[in-house]
């Protein structure tokens, strides 16, 4: 994915949903929106404009896959976030991208790249 694209961040914990935010700014992305809940979540992918996302898995107690279902119907790309690597990763999401948690700039940067 190219600089100037536009992402939705799906997390729930504020600090991370803010380091990210500063993060794709940095490396040239647009805000599509933020979402902390599920709810706002399938919102925000069923309405925003948008090139891509990113998606913690777990939100809250619930799983993020909903919102990646409303994305991959839209044709958008999505890369999920955990801290749980691959072993949180169900059938049939376990091949799709990962930026495992704890993550650094290079590899954020390296991870919107390849998506």
């Amino acid at each position: 994915m190219k600089a100037g694209a536009r992402i939705l961040i799906v997390e729930d914990e504020a600090l991370i949903a803010m380091l990210l935010e500063e993060m794709l700014t940095d490396l040239g992305y647009e805000l599509a929106g933020t979402a902390a809940t599920l709810a706002q979540a399938l919102e925000l992918a069923a309405a925003t404009e948008l090139d891509g996302a990113i998606l913690d898995l777990s939100l809250g107690g619930e799983k993020s896959l909903p919102v990646a279902d409303a994305l991959a119907a839209r044709g958008i790309p999505y890369m999920f976030a955990s801290g749980y690597g691959r072993s949180g990763l169900e059938e049939p999401y376990a091949g799709r991208a990962l930026l495992r948690k704890p993550f650094d700039f290079d590899e954020l940067e390296a991870a919107l790249k390849a998506l």
